[in-house]
């Protein structure tokens, strides 16, 4: 704990845990926003790199939770459907989770950031971008291109949520398919960024001890989501993604 103090002010980790626990909320809410709001938050306090490391394993045990909140099987089967995505994430993810410390990341921000509000724009003033059906290319695309930000920021959200409301997924399903993929990207997560040094001795106490409120968030944000419907869930949905690019945008620009 010493160590952790001298990493981050115990007043910091309390304001820390408050951004976890309405990061969580969100989360069980919409099913995504975790850990763009979590690194968005943090950064205001501490520096990237920490707050990258902090946010690691409350995304791993949350995700996890909403994968499996429908039962096992349902989760392999969201596994199996997206199984080229998936893995395209997962490729790229490791690949560029070792550029964390040498790649600007307001370029990075200014990439994911752009096609995801213009995105959202479109589809709040009415203007349809759909998909009839997932197909190969189209997975590879969009599963690493997530994956390749997802390891630099890890914030690997956006797109993905953009690509799930392109396809029309039903909320309950769109939820237990992001679990899946956040899942299997953020235990992708903690093992590229144990090589890469961002997760070690010093900075996993600040991970463990944000792993409490963001569960509790998530418990919260569970009960709003079983309240909506469906279009509620997508307008939901379409609100904090466009929060999300519009922040994006912001840090990539400011710094």
């Amino acid at each position: 704990m010493d160590t952790l103090f001298q990493l981050i002010t115990p007043q910091d980790l309390i304001i820390a845990c408050g951004i976890a626990l309405l990061a969580g909320a969100v989360k069980g809410m919409v099913g995504f926003a975790l850990p763009m709001l979590l690194v968005s938050g943090l950064s205001l306090m501490i520096s990237p790199e920490l707050a990258l490391a902090g946010l690691i394993l409350p995304a791993l045990v949350t995700n996890w939770m909403q994968a499996l909140r429908q039962g096992l099987g349902a989760a392999f089967a969201s596994l199996k459907r997206f199984r080229i995505f998936l893995l395209a994430g997962l490729v790229f993810l490791l690949l560029s989770a070792q550029m964390v410390r040498i790649l600007p990341q307001d370029v990075m921000y200014l990439a994911i950031g752009g096609p995801v509000t213009v995105f959202v724009l479109l589809q709040l003033v009415g203007v349809p971008l759909t998909l009839s059906r997932p197909t190969p290319r189209i997975e590879v695309l969009v599963g690493g291109f997530a994956g390749l930000i997802g390891g630099v920021s890890g914030v690997w959200g956006p797109p993905t949520v953009a690509y799930l409301t392109a396809l029309g997924t039903e909320k309950g399903e769109q939820i237990r398919v992001q679990g899946v993929i956040y899942g299997m990207g953020a235990a992708a997560l903690l093992f590229a960024h144990v090589g890469s040094g961002v997760m070690r001795a010093q900075t996993l106490p600040f991970s463990v001890l944000l792993v409490l409120p963001a569960v509790l968030g998530m418990w919260i944000g569970g009960r709003l989501h079983d309240r909506i419907d469906q279009a509620l869930f997508k307008k939901a949905t379409l609100i904090v993604l466009l929060l999300a690019g519009a922040n994006l945008l912001r840090r990539g620009l400011m710094g």
